[in-house]
This record gives C-alpha cells, sequence and structure tokens, in this order.
C-alpha cells in the first residue's frame, strides 16, 4: 500500500481530491489529502510559503507515513518539492500535477509576468481574490465541475506566491513524475525549467489530453498516473536494493 499526500494548487483545499481520492482507495492504496494553511477550513490560519512547507512536512511525520508518494497541484508544486527533499527516506516518489516547481532563491511568480497578481494581492488585503467562471473556460470541464471548484475555492493567502523557495539541493535528485496537462492554455511543451528538469534520469514526463484541474476533469485517469508512478517508484527501489546488496557481496 503507497501512501499519497495530495495538496490542491492556489485556493483549493483538500475536497479538491475526493473524486481522487476515491479511485485510489479503490485501488488499494492510502490517500492524504491535505488543506494548507489559510484556505478552504483553514481559512483564517496567517500562511506564508514556508508555512506551507511545514504543513506538508508535518503531515508526513504526524502520521508517520513511509513509501510516501506527494502530489503537488499548479502552485502547490512549489511547497511540495520543497517537503519532499525535507521528509529523507520516507519518500517514495514526488508528483508534479500541472505545476510550478520550486527553484532555490526564486518565488511562484518568478519568471512570469506577475505585476498584475502582485497589484491584486496588495489590493484585496494581502490575498489572491477569487477568479469568475470564465477563468475555466477551454480546459475540458463541465459547468457543474466548474461550480464545484468554485463553491470549493477561497482567496489564496499572497505571502506564499512571494516568499522564494528554499532547496538544499538540485530538484533534479529527486525521483518524479511531471504530469503535462495538454489543454492548459494550449502549452505543448513544459515549461523551461521542467524540461531542463526531465533530462535528469530520475524524472518521467508523462501527458494528460485534459486542462489545468484534472482532479475534476479526468480523475479516474489521474488516479491510474498516480498509483502508476507509485509503481514505478517501488521498481527503481528494488533496483537500488539489489544495486546495493550486490555491491556490498563483492570482495573488497
Amino acid at each position: 500500500m503507497t501512501h499519497f499526500v495530495l495538496v490542491a494548487g492556489a485556493r483549493l483545499g483538500a475536497s479538491a481530491w475526493d473524486e481522487v481520492a476515491d479511485e485510489l482507495r479503490a485501488a488499494g492504496h492510502q490517500p492524504h489529502p491535505l488543506t494548507l494553511s489559510g484556505l478552504a477550513e483553514k481559512r483564517g490560519v496567517p500562511a506564508g510559503q514556508q508555512t506551507h512547507v511545514r504543513d506538508i512536512v508535518d503531515e508526513v511525520e504526524r502520521l508517520d507515513l513511509r513509501e510516501v508518494v506527494l502530489v503537488g497541484h499548479s502552485y502547490a508544486g512549489v511547497p511540495v518539492g520543497q517537503a519532499a527533499e525535507r521528509i529523507g527516506d520516507r519518500l517514495a516518489r514526488v508528483v508534479f500535477v500541472d505545476s510550478s516547481v520550486p527553484v532555490d532563491g526564486e518565488s511562484f511568480l518568478s519568471g512570469w509576468p506577475s505585476d498584475h497578481v502582485r497589484r491584486q494581492i496588495a489590493e484585496n488585503d494581502g490575498f489572491w481574490p477569487l477568479v469568475s467562471p470564465d477563468h475555466f473556460a477551454d480546459h475540458d470541464l463541465t459547468d457543474e465541475q466548474i461550480a464545484r471548484i468554485i463553491d470549493r475555492s477561497s482567496p489564496h493567502p499572497g505571502a506564499t506566491l512571494t516568499e522564494p523557495a528554499v532547496l538544499a539541493r538540485p530538484l533534479g535528485e529527486l525521483p518524479a513524475t511531471y504530469i503535462q496537462c495538454l489543454l492548459d492554455d494550449d502549452e505543448e511543451e513544459p515549461m523551461p525549467v521542467v524540461a531542463e528538469l526531465l533530462k535528469s534520469e530520475h524524472w518521467e514526463l508523462v501527458e494528460m489530453n485534459t486542462g489545468h484541474w484534472p482532479m475534476f476533469s479526468q480523475p479516474a485517469e489521474l488516479a491510474r498516473i498516480l498509483a502508476e508512478s507509485a509503481s514505478t517508484a517501488a521498481r527503481h527501489a528494488s533496483a537500488a536494493a539489489r544495486q546495493s546488496a550486490s555491491t556490498a557481496a563483492r570482495p573488497s
């Protein structure tokens, strides 16, 4: 059984994963959807980006989870990527779902035109405000799914978007799967920082023919891919164990 810690992107909490979690349980896995500080039922809790990193690490340690697959969607890829290196040998794999990835010393808003986002945060008491239904158009979502996303959304703590990430080692050293959603603004190629990371032997790319919120648009397919990522992690761990045993058995 694999433990999946599931973290949704900006404005969303644990309930975004309801359908994916059901699929994972049916497949014999144990999902742990997590709401980050300042969002959904934790609205009102002060939060910066490092608060969100601690939320994830604390959840893994509180439950004493082993063989953990950390899953980060959209914004959540930034704190999830940092948490992945901090949980040590508890980590089996990290999965980035159409997400940003942490870059040491840079924030979520680094690398793309963000003046309008910073202005929105300043004008909304430090929060990134909610968006209209039009924001979700052309993302393979039904009207009912869009309504559910909006109903489950809350303003996002702005400090989590502007604080810099902190990494102790190259992200490419972590075992990782990157899920690229092909209908996300018609992006056919991963963003440059992700494309560079995919050159690592530890990373793999998986494509989904859907939009930016696959936990709503294609939950069964997303759950299947997550389960396969766990199988990939298990195969790699087994191969590493065999290699270690072979090395230890060699005469000195």
